[in-house]
């Protein structure tokens, strides 16, 4: 059975699309088929400060592959792309890649590794604005929520650019 993965990418080091491409071109060797991408989108760092903005994107795979084992192939990606260090409890930080799955075949799990959907995604207006673009008929089934009544609740104080 092929399952349907939407996962985010962001980067605000180094050349930040290249790294998307590069996480693009692994995911397809070591997950599966990217069937759809959003567009890029710039937007301000999340949860801390940075004078580094980062680019963000959404995609849908097609994958054979569990969501257990999509997320540890996600860290691998991650650390051979040069990730060095992950959200601990002191807050977020920079990174070269965040690679993160948003939603698996619309299930709603809750397990020490893995939360599904993702668990700030309605917060994240760099994860919403790429999804619905791609995916305008999103539902968040673990709120029972369309995608743009989530779009609505965003708070106005943040900013992202489309950018390609």
């Amino acid at each position: 059975m092929m399952n349907r993965v939407f996962l985010s990418l962001g980067s605000n080091l180094g050349d930040r699309i290249s790294n998307i491409n590069k996480a693009y071109q692994i995911i397809e060797e070591r997950i599966g088929a990217i069937l759809k991408k959003s567009s890029f989108y710039s937007s301000p760092p999340w949860g801390f400060e940075s004078d580094e903005a980062f680019i963000n994107t959404v995609i849908l795979i097609s994958t054979q592959i569990s969501a257990e084992e999509v997320l540890a192939i996600l860290k691998d990606i991650e650390r051979d792309l040069g990730r060095k260090k992950k959200t601990d409890s002191t807050g977020y930080h920079d990174r070269i890649i965040d690679l993160d799955i948003i939603d698996y075949n619309g299930i709603v799990l809750n397990t020490n590794e893995l939360i599904l959907p993702h668990p700030r995604m309605e917060q994240r207006d760099f994860v919403l604005v790429p999804l619905a673009e791609i995916e305008p008929n999103w539902l968040h089934n673990g709120k029972n929520l369309p995608l743009n009544d989530l779009l609505k609740t965003l708070p106005n104080e943040r900013f992202i650019e489309r950018l390609i």
